[in-house]
């Protein structure tokens, strides 16, 4: 799951009481420092002030993970996409956290080997993907899967992992738009150091200088001091004063995010989809925050060629 192409972070630096954190972590854990798994993300900083209640400016370069190192599969960097006539094998060996891990693992290979009809299978450690119909493959594509890193923020914590299992593709989308979860604010609260609080619609919040924070509509955007005017905010500006990061209400413009699942989605249910990214250098590695992410090429092919209702097995 992605974080802004081209964001910016707007960054108001003074103190204010704690404030609220956001609802319901996948698991509640003590209190812990920050964790920074495969997410980290350079920045570049611009120091000028854009409005009077601006410090400055940080703009996020790069996509989260695609600076890692990754190995190239030779596949992906030719027309590895293409139909392939061997059925699915395993080149890698998988490593188990306990007797439980490898306990899913074999009950999830195993419901994919006896797999039949049309259907997608995912390898999931591997980061291959095989479109298959009886006993043919008819495509094989890399991947990028979840990174299994542990985000901890506020007493909270979100294990980032692709599930095991069968799903099934619930519907397709052609320039999906991305709703950030709750955790994607809590990432990026940890990474600079921020409060995180949650705006509600409607809500009005008296910040730096007499600047009203509030909605109108599905927009975010500010009343300054001695104005009745409601000017929005910036859409790929976190909205951040106070040292706190605010999270947009759900349906608002802010809270959607354009171009960064690609140009096709094949959703598989609870937030877990196959799609396309911009960052493709990502394919081929563990980077994502539990989605199944493919190459331009290969996810259209998808679109274009796997039904609603088809099973997916991943192992």
């Amino acid at each position: 799951m992605p974080s802004f192409r081209l964001s910016r972070l707007a960054l108001v630096a003074t103190s204010t009481p704690a404030v609220s954190l956001p609802a319901a972590a996948q698991q509640a854990t003590p209190s812990a420092p920050a964790q920074q798994g495969a997410d980290s993300l350079p920045v570049s900083v611009d120091s000028v002030p854009t409005h009077n209640w601006v410090v400055n400016v940080i703009r996020k370069v790069t996509f989260r993970g695609d600076d890692d190192p990754i190995t190239t599969d030779s596949a992906a960097a030719s027309s590895a996409s293409t139909a392939a006539a061997a059925a699915p094998v395993r080149r890698t060996r998988p490593v188990f956290d306990s007797k439980r891990d490898r306990a899913e693992y074999e009950s999830a290979r195993a419901l994919a080997d006896r797999s039949s009809g049309f259907r997608i299978i995912v390898d999931i450690e591997d980061h291959r993907l095989f479109v298959v119909k009886g006993d043919d493959t008819l495509r094989t594509a890399p991947v990028a899967t979840a990174s299994n890193a542990t985000l901890r923020y506020g007493g909270k914590a979100w294990h980032f992992e692709t599930p095991r299992g069968v799903r099934t593709v619930l519907r397709k989308d052609e320039d999906p738009t991305w709703t950030p979860p709750e955790w994607h604010y809590a990432e990026v609260a940890s990474e600079y150091g921020l409060r995180l609080r949650q705006l509600s619609r409607g809500e009005r919040v008296r910040v730096r200088n007499g600047t009203i924070l509030t909605t109108q509509g599905d927009e975010v955007g500010v009343i300054e001091p001695g104005s009745s005017e409601f000017v929005p905010l910036v859409l790929d500006e976190h909205i951040v004063f106070d040292n706190t990061l605010f999270i947009p209400p759900p349906g608002t413009k802010h809270r959607t995010m354009k171009g960064e699942l690609g140009h096709y989605r094949l959703a598989l249910g609870d937030g877990y989809q196959l799609h396309g990214t911009p960052y493709q250098n990502s394919i081929g590695s563990s980077v994502t925050h539990g989605c199944v992410r493919l190459h331009d090429e290969d996810i259209e092919w998808l679109y274009n060629n796997v039904p609603v209702g088809t099973k997916v097995y991943l192992y």
